[in-house]
């Protein structure tokens, strides 16, 4: 274990060893990863937000594969439908429903959380995949800056509307896939949500996802982890059709070096799956099966002060009215 750990610490410090298929290929024999193939999921309820491509759909299909209740939740219905067709047809499963929201949109949050609520008693995953980078500044019906409505409000009100369906799955879990990217900005409220004219569609989604972390930890804090356990990851480079339209010369430059889709949901996958984490790991931070720190520079690590957090989730629960997230 300790020379597993002495690896891990030597790639986990350049990026392009960690986030790449490198990194990856390294860990999961050096961990003695357990197959996700082996997980037996018969019984259990998951939604997965942006479930239609990507990520997304290779842990759908996941999921369905070992057994479990899926429901695919994405803006499009007719995407949605087929994504549902195509993974009943490849795992053989019949528990596969479709839910249409855009995460962005509050009230179609609080329409799809009534939807799940009528459906299901207790959901046992919760997964916010759902969000894309944009090059382009966009708003939303509510007024708000795209990116940060679909990966910061979007999900905390979901999460703040299903809280007692996902505690009566003793515990639920709460699963919030980030990014890399976020290791590079701090937490700001008073500048989450960029202006037109400054603009930059990567400074945006970090800032989305610095804050989507932070949120991670707040929400574990507030919730006992007998009722849900709340954990955040980060796929690595991952080959997504999203990096491929959303970055086009980064996807050309590191070419064969990203993760496959399969790779890239991986520790998603086994964070919903695996009964052997014990609950006081809920609010961490992984990538690759292994717990990581959620700053790797001293200038991010000072703007994340108990004022700010507390300014956060106050400005979260303002802007979305979710009284339930007390």
């Amino acid at each position: 274990m300790k020379f597993a750990n002495l690896v891990d610490t030597i790639i986990e410090a350049p990026v392009v060893t960690s986030f790449t298929s490198i990194g990856y290929h390294v860990r999961s024999r050096l961990d003695h990863w357990r197959p996700l193939d082996s997980y037996n999921l018969i019984g259990r309820t998951i939604v997965v937000t942006g479930a239609t491509s990507g990520l997304g759909r290779h842990a759908a299909q996941r999921f369905a594969a070992a057994g479990a209740t899926v429901v695919i939740s994405g803006r499009d219905r007719a995407k949605a439908d087929r994504v549902k067709a195509e993974i009943s047809e490849e795992t053989g499963s019949k528990t596969i429903d479709v839910a249409i929201a855009d995460m962005g949109e509050l009230d179609q949050v609080r329409n799809l959380a009534e939807a799940l609520r009528a459906k299901h008693e207790r959901i046992d995953v919760l997964v916010h995949n759902a969000g894309a980078l944009s090059a382009e500044r966009g708003t939303t019906s509510d007024g708000f800056e795209a990116t940060v409505a679909s990966q910061v409000l979007g999900p905390f009100l979901l999460t703040s509307l299903l809280v007692d369906r996902l505690a009566a799955a003793a515990p639920g879990r709460v699963i919030a896939i980030s990014s890399g990217g976020m290791y590079a900005t701090g937490l700001t409220i008073d500048h989450l949500q960029m202006e037109q004219h400054e603009y930059r569609g990567t400074e945006q989604y970090a800032r989305a996802k610095r804050a989507q972390v932070t949120l991670n930890e707040l929400w574990a804090q507030r919730v006992p982890s007998e009722e849900v356990v709340f954990q955040a990851m980060h796929p690595g480079w991952a080959d997504t059709p999203g990096v491929k339209t959303s970055l086009p010369t980064f996807h050309k430059i590191t070419g064969r070096l990203l993760r496959s889709v399969e790779q890239g949901a991986d520790t998603m996958v086994w964070l919903a799956a695996d009964d052997g984490l014990p609950r006081s790991t809920s609010g961490c931070f992984w990538l690759d099966r292994r717990q990581r720190p959620i700053h790797k520079l001293p200038r991010t690590r000072r703007t994340d002060t108990v004022e700010r957090r507390a300014e956060l989730w106050g400005w979260c629960l303002a802007q979305t009215d979710a009284s339930a997230a007390t």
